[in-house]
Formats: structure tokens, C-alpha cells, sequence
């Protein structure tokens, strides 16, 4: 709450909307690069890029390709591309768009969410639906950049309701503290932060650092099977603090 009335206070000395202040407190666009690992061994090469568009639109956008001995076998692409919009210090998705190809089982989904009617559409290899609206939906892509705004506005823990699979789910987050965490790209300050889903031994761990805006800089994932990948930084082109 105090935050928030500071903000007030801010928009009311300096004249500026709070629509503009919010955007002041956004990450900064960043192009960044990861390398996945299983098992030890690199299987992909991933690449998250923010940019806002011309038309004061976001996009926020994740490619993910095999690389390494497993693309002798295996030639995936992944693409998630979500577009999105801020209305006070609202985080709005507009459209949101996965693509897995190179594949023999290609998918391909989508998800439009109509703000005005209240209802959201998804299609899925053409199979499409509607189910409605709930404030402050995300999608499974956007909430990954919501993560880094909202630690860069110091809330914590943090929970966010998704459009998944046509479905309403609520992630979880728990700020686990910070860790000094040294990667590619040199050392950084980071917040643990670690979702466990109930009765599973799925569990996913970001390190978000404090430097990039809170990008999350090393990321480990535990299926239910056991299998371990983890995605660490490698390359980044964006605003250093």
C-alpha cells in the first residue's frame, strides 16, 4: 500500500498519469539468450526478447530450437509469442500464440482475449472454444514477464491466474531469498523464487536478478518423472543496473 500511495503522490507533483509512471516502472526491453541443459548435456538454445511496438502495444516473445547432439535426432522449434497492453498499472493480454514444428506431432494454439465482451478464445489445431474473463488473467508466457515487474515493484510472494489449456489455473510463487549466482555472464544478485505443484514432484526454480530488472537468469525445472532441465543465461543485449 505504501508503494502505491508514494506512486500517488509522485503523479500528483510531477502532473504525469499514472499510466505513464507504470510504464516507468517496467523492465527494460532486453534481447536475452539461454542455453538448456539435461542431464548435463546442452539439448537447446533459447531466446526471450521484450520490445514495445509502435502502436504502444508490448511483445513478448520466447524461441526455443534444439541444438547439440540431440539435433541430430530431434529438429524441434518452439515459438510463444504473447501481445499485451498496460492500462494503469494493469498487465492486459491481448493475444497470445504457441507453435511447436519440426515435429510429428505439430501444435499449434492460440488464445485471444476480448476485454470488451469479457470472453477469452482459444483454438487449438483448430479446435477453438470461449470461457470467460477474469481480472488480471495472464497467459502461460506473460507471467513470466509479470514475475520480473512485479519484484521490480517488490512484491513478494506472488500468485497469478492463467489461461492454460483452455483451463483457469492459479501459479504460485514463493520467495525462497537471495543468492549471489554466477553464470556465463558474470555474478548476480538474485531472488530464489520456487513454485511446487500440490501432490506432484514437479517443481520449477527461477533466479532473477536484480541487474537485469529481475529477468530470470538461471531456471530449473523437475517434471514428474524426475527429469531435471535447467536454463541458464548466455547471452544478453539490454539496460544493466
Amino acid at each position: 500500500m505504501r508503494f502505491f500511495k508514494r506512486i500517488i503522490v509522485i503523479s500528483l507533483l510531477t502532473g504525469l498519469p499514472l499510466s505513464v509512471l507504470a510504464e516507468q516502472i517496467l523492465p527494460s526491453s532486453f534481447q536475452a539468450e539461454f542455453l538448456l541443459y539435461t542431464k548435463g548435456m546442452k539439448v537447446a538454445r533459447m531466446e526471450r526478447q521484450y520490445t514495445q511496438s509502435k502502436d504502444g502495444h508490448y511483445e513478448y516473445r520466447s524461441e526455443t530450437e534444439t541444438t547439440g547432439l540431440i539435433s541430430l535426432f530431434r529438429n524441434d522449434l518452439i515459438l510463444e509469442v504473447t501481445n499485451w497492453m498496460l492500462e494503469g498499472n494493469d498487465i492486459k493480454p491481448l493475444h497470445y500464440s504457441y507453435s511447436h514444428t519440426r515435429t510429428k506431432k505439430e501444435r499449434q494454439v492460440t488464445i485471444d482475449f476480448d476485454w470488451g465482451k469479457g470472453q477469452i478464445t482459444n483454438s487449438i489445431n483448430g479446435e477453438s472454444w470461449n470461457m470467460p474473463v477474469r481480472p488480471g488473467i495472464l497467459d502461460k508466457l506473460l507471467y513470466q514477464f509479470a514475475i520480473m515487474r512485479d519484484l521490480k515493484q517488490g512484491k513478494s510472494p506472488i500468485s497469478y491466474v492463467i489461461a492454460d489449456g483452455g483451463k483457469i489455473k492459479t501459479y504460485t510463487f514463493q520467495l525462497i531469498g537471495e543468492e549471489r549466482l554466477e553464470t556465463p555472464l558474470g555474478e548476480f544478485h538474485t531472488l530464489k523464487l520456487t513454485r511446487d505443484k500440490p501432490n506432484s514432484r514437479r517443481k520449477t526454480t527461477l533466479w532473477c536478478a536484480r541487474e537485469l530488472d529481475y529477468l530470470p537468469v538461471r531456471v530449473e525445472n523437475i517434471e514428474s518423472d524426475g527429469m531435471k532441465t535447467v536454463a541458464i543465461i548466455n547471452a544478453y543485449n539490454g539496460t544493466r543496473n
